[in-house]
């Protein structure tokens, strides 16, 4: 929804990608019958029809990228862009405040399963509900969110294929008035493995059974820009763009084109990694969606990666 980054679409767009660095799916992979059982992306149809579902929770998960003073992005809370129009009935995630760790010098730094659980819970997300999940870009800040409800253990929710655009385009109605939701309990039930550390993605480097997926933008993972203070992707990590993932409307692409994108053992163990664990998420995302089992996400990414230099960093010389 380019109208909501002013002037600066849609250079900044792909920008926006890099720093937080899906056509509709086929049939067979989206929910678009309403006697379905919600899967893990679903339609703007199935959405409408399913709205006042009463154990169904909307959660807005936007996130705004705006022009710095030194030509590059910024990340700014979405609220104020919530506030001015939303998906009737969402309550608004904020990536920026409750649900990450205020007192982390990174970016969207990971909170404790509890506090992530506790926020969810203050947004009426609760063991027994169901969850879709959407922003105004390309679903990465949601598949973020769907991300960390997964590592929590909630396996009950979906993202909103091509976002708050898709809504918007076929003039589906906005709200202005705040979600009236029920507190309710989120309990809890980690899964460690879902998060990877510096540690573990170090390691990796040398073991040939643990694939490693860069999702940042190509000029970046070959070392032509360095937006984390040196160039480069880490060694032996190969580049699916988050932005190759959707289409020019923000939706996420057919099932068999992104087969096309990751091939590897769907058994074997995958780390994604971007600049601040966003992009990596809607990796990750479609990664699980295409049968992979044992994905995990280095959250804290080339933020940290890229401070330290005992971390290797390899740049194309191409």
């Amino acid at each position: 929804m380019l109208s909501r980054y002013g002037s600066f679409a849609p250079v900044a767009l792909t920008a926006a990608l890099i720093l937080i660095a899906a056509p509709v799916m086929s049939q067979s992979l989206s929910d678009t019958v309403a006697h379905e059982a919600m899967g893990t992306l679903v339609t703007t149809e199935w959405l409408s029809r399913h709205l006042d579902d009463p154990d169904l929770i909307v959660l807005d998960c936007s996130v705004r990228m705006e022009p710095n003073e030194k030509g590059g992005l910024r990340a700014m809370s979405g609220r104020t862009d919530y506030e001015t129009g939303h998906i009737p009935s969402a309550a608004f995630a904020d990536l920026m405040g409750s649900l990450c760790d205020p007192g982390s010098p990174l970016s969207f730094a990971m909170p404790t399963p509890e506090q992530f659980c506790s926020a969810m819970g203050a947004l009426g997300v609760g063991d027994d509900c169901r969850v879709v999940l959407y922003d105004g870009f390309k679903s990465v800040w949601a598949a973020r969110v769907w991300w960390m409800l997964r590592w929590v253990g909630f396996d009950r929710a979906a993202v909103l294929d091509g976002g708050l655009s898709a809504w918007t385009t076929e003039g589906r109605p906005l709200s202005t008035e705040p979600a009236d939701r029920v507190a309710r309990q989120l309990t809890p039930a980690p899964r460690p493995s879902l998060i990877a550390d510096r540690d573990e993605v170090f390691a990796a480097i040398n073991d040939e059974a643990v694939s490693l997926i860069d999702a940042m933008h190509e000029p970046h993972f070959h070392g032509k820009m360095a937006l984390y203070g040196r160039p480069g992707h880490i060694p032996g990590a190969r580049n699916v763009p988050a932005t190759a993932l959707v289409d020019e409307s923000g939706c996420y692409r057919p099932h068999d084109e992104l087969a096309s994108m990751f091939d590897g053992d769907r058994k074997a163990r995958t780390i994604t990694y971007c600049g601040a664990g966003v992009a990596a998420s809607s990796a990750a995302f479609v990664m699980v969606r295409l049968g992979f089992t044992d994905v995990a996400v280095y959250m804290a990414s080339l933020q940290e990666w890229a401070a330290d230099p005992a971390n290797p960093l390899v740049v194309d010389k191409r």
